[in-house]
């Protein structure tokens, strides 16, 4: 889908011919659907920096410079040119872009760091729907792995979300998420099909590795008894709603407000009642023309709603997706220039402000795309994001999420993640608590802890190393997979052949797709045996 005008068109070069390939984006891509802003001179800057230190190093090394991009050391380098740009952002060695040994030692130190991503995604198997597809699109703006690729929807299907997350990236558990749109036939998994892709992974793996939502859409027909459905047969580990709606739709028929009594509080007393306390909703995330784009709706994106749903249900936990961050695919430059003269952030800054303002201690803040849109392309903003998220909310209040496997595999996320630490100027002025070290209190809390106590993990068994004979297949399976020199960047894990109850078109109602049987989920986890061995059923716990 091309909106560019020929005009436009005029003004561009093709990414794949003009745009650097760095280990982190130095320039605007578009996809077609927007044009992309001119290189900014900071973002120049860090290109003739990663070059000259590509090859520097490169060279004592004897690899060429696109070679050493590639490498881990590339990377460490791509960070040390970023804070030579925009100072002190990113924690990073020099000796890490010199020497393979020390990049390494720095990977395997972190490997068994407990990462819980609360928000990822997949798409069933006959999903035709390719507008989804300029998300990753979009992306290659950050994620330089992916400029690589030709990106098609097998990129978003189960096969590779198996790959991505576990396999790819040091995630140990992720929470699987699905959206809700006024055509059912474009929602990517019913909530049948969640349910089904946790118990294929968790019987796999023979612990708690992936956790799912049901979704909840309030005011359509039969909704109340879709949630009392999903409680008596789906019990999924928490909720998933959008109170804008359908996200994709400005003339949404169904949005909805946290705060409304008649609608909404008889189903927080079902909620209350099943132990089923996680509310997951979707916030933010709106261009820049909203008031007009979006005029009808574009309310029920804030967090106006929120305060009082808190204060009047504080059995349940309020979990606003993408911290409610208004802008969504924008290049935050104009957003630091608003932060750096008001100290608030559009929509971020009112989120923050709620504990305080109505004393609850039930609201939180996740990361996914808001963290990924801002981490490369203008750290020092994402700082300031995060800065105002703890010092509102508590470095007990905001939990880690990615939104893959639309962006690719969240690796490159948590890496930044672990890097990025708060500059002393903005810590001064604006009273933010540092970050702290890679693995210590603030970021150990972000990347795990915290949704490990939203959702009653048990962490004991993930502070050792998993014996070479624990039951984990997923952890075994990865193990045997880097060690046979596939590891990161480029690996190739076990196939897994594709699952049919994945597949189905609508029915009826909110099941949504079709319901398959037990023997199609046996069909695959015969592909994934045949790998790795038939898992054993074992008590649940949570692992590393």
């Amino acid at each position: 889908m091309i909106w560019l005008t020929k005009k436009d068109l005029e003004h561009t070069e093709p990414a794949e011919v003009a745009a650097f390939r760095s280990p982190i984006p130095t320039q605007m891509v578009s996809n077609g659907e927007f044009m992309p802003a001119h290189q900014t001179r900071a973002q120049r800057q860090v290109e003739e920096q990663i070059k000259a230190l590509a090859d520097r190093f490169g060279g004592q090394l004897g690899l060429s410079r696109r070679k050493f991009m590639q490498t881990s050391c590339g990377m460490a380098a791509a960070f040390l040119a970023m804070n030579s740009v925009y100072g002190s952002v990113f924690a990073v060695d020099p000796a890490e872009a010199a020497d393979p040994g020390a990049a390494a030692a720095r990977l395997k130190g972190l490997a068994h760091q407990f990462v819980f991503d609360d928000q990822v995604h997949f798409v069933r198997d006959d999903f035709t729907r390719e507008q989804v597809l300029r998300l990753a699109e979009y992306a290659k703006n950050w994620n330089p792995v992916l400029k690589e690729q030709k990106i098609t929807l097998q990129r978003y299907k189960f096969e590779n979300f198996v790959k991505e997350v576990f396999m790819d990236s040091d995630t140990k558990v992720a929470l699987l998420s699905g959206a809700p749109f006024d055509d059912i036939e474009g929602w990517f998994l019913s909530n049948d099909q969640m349910a089904r892709a946790r118990a294929l992974i968790n019987d796999l793996a023979g612990s708690r590795r992936l956790l799912c939502h049901s979704l909840v859409l309030p005011g359509q027909p039969r909704w109340v008894e879709e949630v009392e459905r999903a409680i008596s047969d789906l019990k999924p580990d928490g909720w998933k709603g959008y109170t804008i709606g359908d996200p994709s739709n400005p003339a949404s028929k169904y949005p909805w407000r946290l705060d409304d009594e008649k609608l909404m509080y008889p189903v927080y007393e079902k909620m209350v009642k099943s132990g089923i306390l996680n509310v997951s909703i979707h916030k933010g995330l709106l261009p820049p023309n909203y008031e007009k784009s979006f005029s009808n709706v574009w309310r029920y994106a804030t967090v106006e709603d929120l305060g009082k749903a808190a204060k009047d249900w504080p059995q349940l936990n309020f979990i606003m997706y993408h911290a409610a961050h208004r802008p969504f695919l924008e290049a935050p430059d104009q957003s630091l220039g608003d932060f750096e003269k008001t100290g608030r952030i559009n929509w971020v800054s009112e989120l923050a402000d709620i504990p305080g303002k109505h004393g609850v201690s039930n609201v939180y803040g996740e990361l996914g795309t808001t963290f990924a849109n801002s981490a490369v392309t203008n750290p020092r903003y994402c700082a300031a994001l995060l800065g105002t998220l703890i010092k509102g909310l508590g470095a007990d209040h905001v939990v880690w999420g990615t939104d893959s496997v639309w962006y690719g595999s969240p690796q490159w996320q948590i890496e930044a993640f672990r890097r990025l630490e708060i500059p002393d100027d903005m810590q001064k002025k604006y009273g933010f608590a540092p970050l702290g070290a890679a693995d210590g209190m603030v970021k150990n809390a972000v990347l795990g802890y915290n949704s490990a106590r939203l959702y009653s993990l048990n962490l004991r068994a993930t502070r050792l190393p998993l014996p070479a004979d624990h039951p984990d297949r997923l952890a075994r399976m990865k193990a045997e997979y880097e060690l046979g020199g596939a590891a990161r960047p480029k690996p190739h894990p076990p196939r897994l052949a594709r699952d049919p109850c994945f597949s189905g078109r609508r029915r009826r109602g909110f099941e949504g797709m079709s319901r398959s049987s037990s023997s199609n989920t046996s069909l695959t986890k015969q592909c994934l045996t045949a790998a790795c061995g038939r898992p054993p059923r074992v008590k649940r716990q949570a692992t590393a």
